[in-house]
């Protein structure tokens, strides 16, 4: 089994195809396999990356606290493309794996191509944001407790019932694969990467800044994300901002093939006048017209 190391920690991966290369950042609910839709489709024309993060095996499961960090989850993703002698590549990343592609694209915006960032922002937004850190503490003490993922309370979420409804297969599929993850590995991910990252919202003056090409897709039933995408994608120069109508948080699961269209239309056009920086204008503008200056 092929792995990377940072810091003493094993980082499984797998690598498919030739070409541009892609690499596929998953949420917490999932794992490695939750890219095959992405990669059966794109491995056909571009290298396609996909990882578990630390705590998700085959991924080593630190048992320390102090391992895991947003920081440290950037840290374990630029360790990964350095063992692939992978300079630049394009991120995709679904939630968490949405989160950690952008701040990438912050710090380290000569590695990165482009970025899709899809289901991003949950705990973001500043009314929701003690509430989520709140939430997330409990749930990763009740992990320890029981030493058991609910998996079936993640999975019937109102952000993820979406697809049940769509793919009873398809959810049966990520429901069981959630029901493998490691209780330690997903209550210090919980504890430590997503109740301890700053808000998207504390990087506004650096997302004005950002000269990646990034495409932003959240589901219309994704309540938690609605009004963080919203924010992303006026603070973004060149983002582009879709919203999926009738979708929740796995958009990628939901419906493999939009999802695929959308990033393959990304990937085609973002080199190109068709996906340039937004002009924004200081003339007032109210959506009827210029404003007209009366004496």
């Amino acid at each position: 089994m092929p792995f990377a190391e940072n810091s003493g920690v094993s980082l499984y991966y797998e690598d498919t195809g030739r070409g541009e290369p892609i690499l596929f950042l998953h949420e917490f609910a999932g794992d490695h396999r939750s890219w095959e839709g992405q990669v059966r489709y794109f491995s056909r024309t571009h290298r396609c990356i996909v990882m578990s993060s630390r705590g998700y095996p085959p991924s080593d499961v630190p048992e320390n606290e102090t391992d895991y960090s947003q920081d440290i989850a950037i840290a374990d993703v630029i360790a990964l493309l350095d063992h692939l002698d992978i300079k630049t590549a394009v991120i995709v990343g679904l939630s968490m794996g949405a989160y950690t592609a952008l701040r990438i694209a912050l710090s380290y915006p000569d590695r990165v191509r482009a970025v899709v960032a899809a289901s991003g922002g949950a705990g973001s937004f500043p009314e929701h944001l003690e509430t989520f850190r709140a939430d997330a503490h409990s749930m990763a003490d009740n992990m320890i407790a029981t030493d058991s993922v609910p998996a079936d309370g993640f999975a019937n979420g109102p952000t993820r019932s979406q697809l049940k409804l769509k793919d009873p297969r398809g959810w049966q599929e990520f429901r069981d694969h959630l029901d493998e993850h490691s209780p330690l590995g997903s209550a210090m991910t919980l504890r430590k990467v997503q109740a301890g990252r700053p808000s998207f919202f504390d990087f506004k003056a650096e997302f004005n800044l950002l000269n990646c090409p990034v495409l932003l897709m959240v589901g219309d039933e994704d309540d938690p994300c609605l009004d963080v995408n919203l924010f992303l994608k006026r603070n973004i120069p060149r983002a582009g901002l879709a919203v999926v109508p009738k979708s929740g948080h796995l958009l990628n699961l939901e419906d493999p093939a939009n999802f695929n269209h959308m990033l393959a239309n990304f990937l085609t056009m973002r080199e190109h006048v068709a996906w340039p920086a937004r002009a924004i204008s200081d003339t007032p503008f109210a959506g009827v017209g210029v404003r007209q200056e009366t004496e």
